[in-house]
């Protein structure tokens, strides 16, 4: 087996470069990362399934010639279908949730690159919270300080990536869920343009066009390939995103222009940002114009009074469907036990509004795509910090606190920056290019025009190479 060190000491295309050269194999690459599975996740408690023999099985099919070709790889326990397995949600009421039939697309298309899937990683319960604490798997802790949370609703997926179980993993993004743990875990995290990745067969879109996936990994390059892998609609989607001009790895290599970046100091909420967080974007500011590029503070279109709300409006009434559906397949009263509290206040809201409430909610993020589609006619980029304070300590964002206006006010508090590109549709990332004093990372977001990722990655991976990052890792060792 490879020790760890030798394992850690590469990305996902790197394993495979391995593989291909056969300086290792594949069972070799998943009995070190079941090894250090087994070793790291009682301290960090990322994985909420363990398929260690359905990821041995997998290698009987294994295609030598894909690019991720025996990497071994996570699968966020939510909203994404694997044949013979459950999607417990990180929800008591999901626990022993039917197996799945079929795999989702992505999960196909995941399979297709390479990848050996031998576990799921924990969420929040129905992905609802920016901290992976429930009532299901406890709290998933951050590598960088176990205190701290790892961030949500990826949060299994940046703990594994990050304490070096796998070099990347599966993570979905609804209001933040790719960008809040990456920041939190000293990770790259991309959160590709609205339908950019298939959700089907099963679901259509999700949260209302909110939710789109792809992955948390170290490198630039692991995103880059893995969106190549994956991107692309599936027969019968109802919308997608405008196709990229050439592959997503071939933009590494090229110098991006000049940008016009509007800085945001402030997110459209007013909320107040942490000193070390507006340290790291006035650090990231002056190493964007020494690169060539023009630095402006600038504010954002748009009123967060009319966004909030529809923000709420959809992810409130999304999730009281699946709960509600989920409840008529058990045959229990729809009752507030059910669930966490964090959730059940998502039901309990959605019961207020009426039919007219939803298509206005979609009205409104439709305009708000608009207004920036007009701002990016001035500007290229967008930057800010990804959030408004360093990860926070566990207990403060778990779904099962009856405290409801408590854990609004943590919520409004920490994250008022990422929601906004969810709205419009816009991809965004967040690079870690700072740590605080006391050794927690804090990354700082870049948001483009709707279908330019191409300029994210260049600029990604020129980041990357001006202040490399990929050696930086939490002391928490198997």
């Amino acid at each position: 087996m490879i020790p760890f060190e030798q394992y850690q000491a590469y990305d996902g295309l790197g394993l495979a470069e391995l593989v291909r050269s056969g300086q290792a194999s594949a069972p070799e690459l998943l009995e070190a990362a079941i090894d250090a599975a087994e070793r790291i996740d009682p301290k960090i408690n990322a994985l909420s399934q363990k398929l260690y023999d359905e990821g041995r099985a997998s290698l009987a099919s294994l295609d030598a010639g894909a690019p991720f070709a025996g990497v071994p790889f996570l699968l966020k326990d939510v909203a994404t279908a694997m044949k013979g397995t459950r999607s417990k949600q990180g929800s008591r009421l999901f626990v022993d949730a039917p197996l799945a039939e079929v795999d989702s697309t992505l999960t196909e298309r995941f399979h297709r690159a390479g990848v050996v899937i031998f576990g799921k990683t924990t969420t929040p319960e129905l992905a609802l919270a920016p901290s992976t604490e429930t009532s299901l798997t406890g709290a998933t802790r951050n590598p960088w300080d176990t205190t701290r949370t790892a961030g949500g609703s990826s949060g299994g997926a940046a703990a594994a990536v990050a304490a070096g179980i796998v070099p990347l993993a599966h993570a979905s993004d609804g209001g933040g869920s790719i960008r809040i743990p990456a920041s939190c875990c000293g990770l790259f995290g991309l959160k590709p343009t609205r339908a950019r990745t298939p959700l089907g067969p099963l679901i259509g879109e999700g949260w209302g066009s909110l939710s789109t996936h792809h992955v948390l990994s170290r490198s630039v390059r692991d995103s880059a390939a893995m969106l190549d892998a994956t991107e692309g609609p599936a027969p019968g989607d109802p919308y997608h995103a405008p196709p990229p001009e050439r592959p997503y790895l071939f933009e590494l290599g090229v110098e991006p222009k000049p940008l016009r970046i509007a800085l945001q100091r402030r997110p459209m909420s007013g909320m107040a940002v942490d000193a070390e967080c507006l340290r790291a974007l006035n650090e990231a500011a002056a190493l964007l114009e020494s690169l060539g590029h023009r630095v402006e503070e600038a504010d954002l279109p748009g009123s967060w009074d009319e966004l909030g709300y529809a923000l709420w409006v959809l992810v409130a009434s999304n999730v009281s469907l699946t709960v509600r559906r989920r409840v008529e397949e058990l045959g229990p009263e729809l009752t507030p036990d059910v669930v966490d509290p964090v959730t059940w206040n998502a039901v309990a809201f959605a019961a207020t509004l009426n039919v007219e409430t939803y298509p206005a909610a979609i009205q409104s993020i439709h305009r708000q795509g608009r207004r920036m589609a007009g701002f990016h006619e001035t500007y290229d980029m967008i930057l800010s910090p990804t959030l408004a304070k360093p990860p926070v300590s566990l207990g403060t964002l778990r779904t099962d606190n009856p405290d409801i206006e408590a854990y609004r006010r943590a919520l409004v508090e920490f994250i008022p920056f990422t929601q906004l590109f969810n709205m419009t549709g816009q991809p965004s990332m967040t690079v870690p290019l700072h740590w605080s004093e006391s050794g927690l990372p804090i990354g700082v977001m870049f948001s483009a025009p709707f279908g330019d990722e191409a300029t994210l990655f260049r600029l990604a991976a020129r980041l990357e190479a001006t202040k490399p990052w990929f050696d930086k890792t939490p002391a928490l060792s198997p």
